[in-house]
């Protein structure tokens, strides 16, 4: 009598490509993931580039047709950096180059000369006889503190406020030279002195963004005449309130 005996094979797992197809999903996500980062700051880096090459022309250009051909202005994003103009040019450099549309900031590496108000015209007179009467008033010297300082802005302020042309951000004659006055009154103060311009407008006349431009406009006319622009800030306001401009010191 013959005994056969059976033995059982476990039957072999039956083959997917999907498993290896996993494996790769897993590497090629990771991959995808890194790739589109390293793009994204490719095209980051060369939108920067090329906003920094623009405002370069650009600014060369409006200095060339300003009569300014011999200085330099660089760029760090929308930061300008302007040198080797002469010192009496600085300020109206920094003016040109401020005025320029996507510029945030702009500074002079060097000196600078004040440009003081133009004064109006004289007539001369004939000679008198007599000699005028002698005068016995005398000029106070300027503020030396932060209080006496904000209260000379103040007066001038008070005196002509600082206005600007209907529906426009640009100033008035009358608020030009207001702004004008309240930077040489600045310009003697102490040299660490730094000072904030706030504009106020209601939201029926364009709210915070309007009065941001209208800030700006008086900030480009201390720079011009006699402040740099890291010692001055600006900022618009929405209020229920009227328009109207201060400048403080911080």
């Amino acid at each position: 009598m013959t005994t056969r005996i059976q033995v059982a094979i476990p039957p072999h797992p039956a083959y997917s490509p999907f498993m290896s197809g996993g494996r790769r999903w897993i590497l090629v996500v990771p991959i995808a993931v890194l790739v589109t980062a390293l793009l994204a700051g490719v095209v980051t880096w060369v939108q920067a580039g090329a906003i920094q090459r623009n405002l370069t022309d650009r600014a060369r250009a409006a200095l060339v047709a300003a009569g300014m051909p011999t200085g330099n202005v660089s760029f760090d994003g929308r930061d300008a950096t302007l040198s080797g103009f002469p010192p009496w040019e600085a300020l109206r450099a920094l003016d040109v180059v401020q005025g320029l549309d996507g510029v945030r900031a702009a500074r002079f590496d060097g000196d600078v000369v004040p440009v003081a108000p133009s004064a109006p015209p004289t007539t001369s007179n004939p000679p008198t006889s007599s000699p005028p009467p002698p005068t016995t008033s005398t000029t106070a010297p300027p503020p030396t503190d932060k209080a006496g300082v904000q209260a000379e802005i103040d007066r001038i302020l008070a005196e002509t406020p600082i206005s600007f042309a209907p529906g426009t951000t640009r100033l008035t004659p009358e608020g030009e030279q207001a702004a004008r006055d309240v930077a040489v009154a600045l310009a003697k103060a102490p040299a660490d002195f730094r000072y904030r311009v706030t504009c106020h407008v209601s939201r029926r006349e364009g709210g915070a963004s309007t009065a941001l431009k209208l800030a700006r406009a008086v900030a480009r006319v201390l720079t011009a005449n006699g402040l740099t622009a890291t010692r001055v800030t600006y900022r618009g306001l929405s209020d229920t309130g009227d328009k109207r401009v201060e400048i403080t010191v911080v």
